[in-house]
């Protein structure tokens, strides 16, 4: 077991919050090198730094994960999320945190994720809709595991007959006519909605100019999907901000016409932000 100094865990940290949970794949081998371990014990070491993204007022337990793209070569941090006074189901896992991160931010495939505690049978679900699913692998303080072994007689994409998967599924090439930034445009194009066709996402600015953003993720299960609005606040977190501190400029929410379900659980979770800022909502 590898074990990471305060020092060198407070460097990540900076490092992983000035990249909103990214740790590049130079960083990684820099670490690897550092702390005299591969790239599973370094997943595994990181768990302490995901961990520390957490916000989890409801539970006080604090979850990290750390997810591997072998493409890359980039891990992705992952930590849960809660929201006072709104219903349990509402929360982000660590596992959703991790995979959201990773897809977010352009990766097409996770080949392992590390979590701190044995994942629960919604994580397992939501892991199973990935184009790896087959061949993932999970890294637990008990050992490692194939997403099989953990999930045996599953129900997925296929069952629905649902051909695509999550990071593997075709781009929308829709033209998007809004008032709104080509970047949540291109989010909206990469949205996962294969069983509502709702192309959504979300983009929150910060009075400091710095843009996040977040996608719909649906899932096969239905209930372990993961809403624009969820996809974007972890990757707020993740940048190291506290909900109910962080200096919010505009929060925009984009929907397809006739496909709208998003709006109301988006209003329900931005009541843990700072402030009253009103929702921009855009149906196109």
């Amino acid at each position: 077991m590898v074990i990471i100094d305060s020092k060198t865990e407070e460097y990540i940290y900076d490092i992983a919050k000035q990249s909103n949970g990214v740790i590049a794949s130079d960083v990684v081998s820099e670490l690897t090198k550092k702390l005299n371990c591969d790239r599973e014990q370094l997943q595994q070491a990181l768990l302490v730094v995901a961990a520390k993204f957490s916000q989890a007022p409801i539970s006080l337990f604090f979850v990290g994960a750390v997810a591997f793209d072998k493409i890359t070569g980039n891990l992705y941090l992952g930590a849960n999320l809660e929201f006072k006074h709104q219903a349990l189901s509402l929360v982000v896992h660590a596992e959703q945190a991790a995979i959201n991160n990773a897809w977010v931010n352009g990766a097409n495939e996770i080949t392992s994720i590390a979590i701190n505690a044995a994942p629960c049978g919604f994580c397992r679900q939501f892991m199973n809709e990935l184009s790896s699913a087959g061949n993932l692998s999970i890294l637990l303080p008990t050992g490692k595991y194939t997403l099989s072994e953990l999930l045996p007689c599953d129900f997925g994409p296929g069952d629905l007959g649902n051909a695509s998967s999550l990071m593997a599924s075709d781009v929308s090439d829709i033209d998007i006519d809004l008032p709104i930034s080509e970047a949540l445009k291109q989010h909206l194009r990469y949205a996962y909605v294969p069983y509502t066709q709702n192309l959504s996402a979300a983009e929150l600015v910060l009075k400091d100019g710095r843009a996040f953003y977040g996608r719909y993720a649906e899932n096969a299960a239905y209930s372990p999907s993961l809403s624009p609005m969820n996809s974007v606040l972890s990757q707020l977190a993740l940048a190291g901000e506290a909900l109910n501190e962080a200096d919010v400029e505009r929060i925009t929410l984009v929907e397809k016409a006739g496909n709208e379900n998003q709006k109301s659980v988006a209003q329900a979770v931005l009541t843990s932000l700072k402030g009253n800022l009103p929702l921009i909502h855009h149906v196109f």
